[in-house]
């Protein structure tokens, strides 16, 4: 069973068909098909107690997956969120301190950061 809905103009005549995910779509914007990546696919924990993060990884989820306090009033990624800060799109293997945490952009490709090794936070004092 399909939701569906005729379009018509003045007259009755028909105009064409719609689906209801073509309404939503139009309201909230493009529906993808393809499953978000989990947490655990996008963060990698290290031996020396650093992360190796996606650059795509959402910063609420890091926030709430690494009890850590990224700031979350502009960008949504780790991408966006680095890229503000540096005001420029970094080249591979440059470091930056973000919130307190040392990351070292690992790879980027076509202007989007791909992957971060964030290492732990750190402590008052020795920044």
């Amino acid at each position: 069973k399909q939701r569906i809905g005729l379009i018509v103009d003045e007259y009755g005549d028909i105009n064409g068909l719609v689906t209801l995910e073509d309404i939503l779509e139009e309201i909230v914007g493009e529906f993808t098909t393809s499953i978000a990546p989990s947490l655990s696919e996008e963060i990698t924990p290290q031996g020396d107690g650093s992360f190796l993060i996606e650059g795509s990884a959402n910063i609420r989820d890091i926030n709430k997956g690494l009890k850590w306090k990224l700031s979350t009033d502009g960008p949504r990624t780790l991408n966006g969120l680095i890229l503000e800060h540096l005001e420029d799109i970094p080249e591979s293997h440059l470091s930056v301190q973000v919130s307190g945490h040392p990351m070292e952009i690992i790879q980027v490709e076509e202007n989007r950061i791909k992957l971060v090794k964030v290492y732990p936070k750190l402590k008052k004092g020795s920044e």
